[in-house]
């Protein structure tokens, strides 16, 4: 089992100090990864733009993560990097795979690609991608990036993609970085089972996710995969609302009540777990760092 944090960019906002502070300490607590979320464009709520849903909107801070993860690879030394979930497919495949490489090799081997295709349309023409073939494409794109880091030359005709005898320098230590896919769309789920190394979710554990992950694994064996070799990753959050799923508002707990789901979610057979203390109104490195150091001592050896 892997247990892991996510950067509170909420809440600590976009000083330096602060989240070095934070990333050190959660290396130093012993957790084995650091997941940050993804956005690139915030929209204005009141302007009710065609094609955005609100979850979010132009005053909640994303940190773009390849820069960020270039920030912190100076000053960690062993936490992973996770990308919970990358905004794939409005961006070049070829951009993400040099980017992605780059970051691996800085690190020391040390980035896991989560990946997705988004569900905001506006967001995906700003970036000039066309949202309605997000899925095939994202599709292609895996393809090309394991092409482009695990090949000096690439050769590729796809439906979206050209490459005609091109390479990236420097390849990453991780040939191929391991691709991780988030969705509960039937889509997604037979995409993981096909060709992803592992999915993430926000199902709770209270949810029956075991039926999701027994569909997933059903799906591998038909692909003619090993399900064992699919990694699965869950959330657990002080406010366990998965805000995604549209589900009903629960109160916000405590470390403690995140660790028991954490434990739940080992029993399901979760290969990582993530705890999440962002956006609950703590405002500080030093709150949130609290708060890790909680959940950790709460999962005991």
């Amino acid at each position: 089992m892997k247990w892991g944090v996510t950067f509170p960019q909420f809440d600590i906002g976009s000083d330096p100090q602060a989240i070095t502070d934070f990333a050190q300490a959660a290396e130093e607590l012993g957790f084995d990864h650091l997941t940050i979320y993804d956005h690139l464009l915030g929209a204005d709520p009141k302007a009710e733009v065609p094609g955005w849903l609100y979850f979010y909107d132009y005053r909640d801070p994303f940190h773009e993560p390849f820069v960020i993860f270039a920030f912190l690879a100076a000053v960690t030394r062993r936490i992973e990097f996770f990308t919970g979930i990358l905004l794939l497919s409005a961006r070049p495949a070829v951009l993400v795979a040099k980017q992605a490489a780059e970051i691996d090799r800085l690190s020391g081997g040390r980035l896991r690609l989560g990946i997705g295709i988004g569900h905001n349309q506006a967001e995906h023409e700003a970036l000039g991608q066309d949202f309605r073939t997000r899925g095939r494409r994202s599709e292609e794109q895996i393809e090309v990036m394991r092409a482009l880091w695990t090949r000096e030359l690439v050769d590729f005709d796809g439906d979206f993609h050209r490459i005609r005898g091109g390479g990236i320098n420097p390849l990453p230590i991780q040939q191929p970085i391991p691709i991780w896919i988030g969705g509960h769309a039937e889509a997604a789920l037979r995409r993981t089972a096909r060709i992803a190394d592992g999915w993430t979710t926000y199902l709770t554990a209270e949810e029956e996710p075991d039926r999701v992950i027994a569909k997933i694994h059903r799906y591998a064996a038909e692909a003619g995969r090993d399900p064992a070799e699919i990694g699965i990753e869950a959330r657990v959050c002080l406010d366990p609302t998965p805000i995604a799923l549209g589900r009903k508002v629960l109160p916000v707990r405590s470390p403690e009540a995140a660790a028991e789901e954490a434990l739940r979610w080992q029993e399901l057979g979760a290969t990582h777990v993530t705890f999440n203390s962002n956006d609950v109104g703590m405002k500080s490195a030093d709150l949130h760092v609290d708060a890790i150091r909680r959940f950790r001592v709460a999962l005991g050896d």
